[in-house]
């Protein structure tokens, strides 16, 4: 016999937090997200995601089938190579990587306000904006009540923490479940792509994704995005009619202001960049950029400079740190809300992903009544906290992506420059290591669940 479908609140519309709104109204269950951002067109800029196997494979399941097939019209164009260079466009090493015509078992290139517009696309009934989280209460009835900053509040029988890194619902739930500084700064850029940006940058890199390995500890990675519509939001010429038609009547396209661009991220430890770095915002942070950059080849250089100011975001790269198990109970927590992990596996996004996916599961069988509620987020969170801080521990130990990485040392430094360059440039002529390294890019070891 089945139970009543609960009543789901969700704080936070990102990536995770969407994808399990789709997959609960799909499973017939009450949902209600509330998200801080004031409109749909306010909030995360449009820099590169990966979306693997493991992200896929929850989208699908959890979005109706044509906004599936939207998600897929939306996608950049996939990369052909993984590249190293250096800071003077030398290349280090070249995969040619697999095309596949798998939706699944492939990597997509993403921009992140496109697949947030994607996910919201449907749910405009179900999210609400301009709500700041403030507090929770859970009541004697098993219910749970979120409180909001402008006075209001939403009582529900589940209330789910999608709200990223700075959650407010884990402060209060999990107060001795912390975030740390992993002692690196990201400063990410986007140039619009142009005849003269596009000819600054190699054949090869411009077909690919580009990690730059510089002298001195400063790191860079470089992606060209092209999608299938213009400045002016027209499809272009040569995009096949089904994903044309798809496109023509997505309403999000008309929310959206990202198109073709070259995404260009600079990097080192936090000592490298100035104290006041997280303030600096606009032309002032791509001079850092450009300052950071000086032995640079002058095609790189010029293309930060091509910089669209406004793009220009420095990141504090955070992770978390683990946590013992935590009783169960009507508030539970997905993506880095609880799990908060650096760039350096790129499976972030797929990882939060993976969360909905396994919370709407265990919520679907609890409305079917195979479980109480309780039972099925305990059964959620006893899958989710360990594979989610193992990547969160898998992130953090690749190379550069801590502080402490030796590549950032004075001395010993250009010796691990020398030593991360050799391993890419042995890799790539060895044809067992070759592909075994194409292999690991196109199923990271978190997407095997």
């Amino acid at each position: 016999m089945s139970a009543a479908p609960p009543h789901v609140l969700i704080i936070g519309a990102g990536t995770g937090g969407l994808c399990l709104a789709h997959g609960l109204r799909r499973a017939g269950i009450s949902v209600a997200v509330y998200e801080r951002h004031r409109d749909r067109a306010e909030g995360l800029l449009g820099y590169r995601v990966g979306i693997g196997p493991t992200g896929s494979r929850a989208l699908r399941e959890c979005l109706p089938p044509e906004l599936f097939a939207t998600f897929l019209a939306t996608c950049a164009r996939p990369p052909h190579y993984f590249n190293v260079v250096t800071q003077g466009l030398r290349q280090t090493a070249s995969f040619a990587l697999r095309p596949s015509t798998d939706p699944v078992r492939t990597e997509h290139s993403v921009a992140r306000m496109v697949l947030r517009q994607v996910l919201l696309t449907g749910l405009e009934d179900v999210v609400h904006f301009d709500k700041t989280f403030t507090r929770y209460e859970q009541r004697d009835d098993g219910t749970v009540t979120a409180h909001f900053a402008d006075g209001t509040s939403a009582t529900g029988d589940l209330l789910v923490a999608a709200d990223g890194t700075h959650s407010a619902v884990r402060r209060q739930y999990l107060p001795h479940a912390l975030t740390s500084d992993a002692g690196t700064i990201n400063i990410a850029t986007r140039i619009p792509l142009t005849p003269h940006t596009s000819g600054l940058i190699p054949q090869r890199v411009q077909q690919g994704i580009s990690l730059i390995f510089g002298v001195g500890g400063m790191m860079g990675v470089l992606h060209v995005m092209e999608f299938k519509w213009d400045a002016e939001r027209a499809i272009k010429p040569g995009v096949g009619e089904p994903d044309a038609a798809l496109l023509r009547d997505w309403p999000g396209l008309a929310h959206d202001t990202t198109t073709d661009n070259i995404n260009l991220i600079i990097w080192s430890a936090a000592n490298r960049f100035p104290a006041d770095i997280m303030e600096r915002r606009g032309e002032d942070l791509v001079q850092v950029a450009l300052d950071l950059t000086s032995n640079w080849h002058p095609y790189l250089r010029e293309l930060l400079a091509h910089a669209d100011p406004a793009s220009a975001l420095p990141i504090k790269v955070s992770t978390s740190e683990p946590v013992p198990p935590w009783k169960s109970s009507t508030v539970t927590m997905l993506g880095d809300a609880i799990h908060t992990m650096t760039p350096g596996r790129g499976v972030g996004a797929n990882t939060a992903l993976r969360d909905a996916r396994l919370l709407c599961a265990q919520l679907s069988r609890a409305t079917a009544g195979d479980k109480t509620l309780l039972q099925a987020v305990a059964d959620y969170e006893a899958v989710m906290a360990p594979y989610g801080f193992a990547r969160v521990a898998e992130s953090l130990n690749r190379s550069g992506t801590s502080g402490d990485d030796r590549m950032y040392r004075p001395v010993v430094g250009r010796l691990a420059l020398l030593g991360a360059r050799g391993y890419f440039g042995v890799t790539s002529r060895v044809p067992r290591l070759r592909r075994r390294f194409v292999d690991d890019f196109h199923t990271y070891e978190g997407d095997r669940d």
